[in-house]
């Protein structure tokens, strides 16, 4: 834990960022008007914010912290945006580098066979403010194939800042879609494994390697 201890306590925030509605397409607006969750405001610690960030991680790459529920987009000049997520429990948890495969907005949900088989959760689910998928999806590709793991919207954001969901990334559907708006098919995104908080990886290493990192290969 000390080591995702320092990578958090390193990082203090500048300043919150408030939601900048004017980048919403008008269906964003549609459909979050629709929502029927409890939109409970996310606790300061998890809103988010420019903080200053002194990892080695190059700019325009994404880095999660598990145990501290901070995902980090890396800016210029030492500095990240760090937005508060919701992450797998421990034992299904992904560790790992990988890379932005593909990228939706407002996606369908077709669960895993275990999932459907754990959670008892229909084979689809449409795209819309119901679904546990949320405003947007980044699909994360290892060696070129799915990991089956995601950086996604939720319909539950009262449990950001926990460790509940089936091992994707959540974020607010109002975070997924400002991350959304600054990645791109490419970007490398470094999952810290438990207790990995200073991990020495960085989006160049990646890229060296063809960003093949395996689950759990730290």
């Amino acid at each position: 834990m000390a080591a995702g201890l320092m990578l958090s306590g390193c990082m203090q925030a500048t300043h919150f960022e408030a939601t900048d509605t004017k980048a919403f397409k008008p269906k964003d607006k549609e459909l979050l008007a629709k929502v029927r969750y409890e939109n409970t405001p996310v606790a300061e610690p998890f809103r988010r914010a420019i903080v200053e960030y002194h990892r080695k991680e190059s700019p325009g790459s994404i880095v999660v912290d598990s145990d501290n529920h901070y995902l980090y987009y890396v800016l210029d000049g030492g500095k990240a945006i760090r937005y508060g997520i919701t992450v797998g429990e421990e034992a299904m948890a992904w560790s790992g580098i990988a890379k932005v495969g593909s990228m939706t907005e407002w996606p369908a949900w077709h669960p895993t066979p275990g999932e459907i088989s754990r959670l008892g959760v229909p084979t689809y689910v449409a795209p819309g403010p119901d679904n546990p998928m949320g405003s947007r999806a980044m699909y994360l590709y290892s060696g070129g194939k799915d990991t089956l793991f995601r950086i996604h919207g939720t319909n539950q954001p009262e449990y950001i800042g926990a460790s509940i969901s089936s091992g994707c990334i959540r974020l607010t559907n109002e975070d997924a879609i400002d991350l959304y708006g600054r990645v791109k098919v490419g970007t490398i995104v470094v999952v810290l494994e438990p207790k990995h908080g200073d991990s020495p990886y960085n989006s160049r290493l990646a890229l060296g390697a063809g960003g093949t990192g395996q689950a759990g290969s730290y």
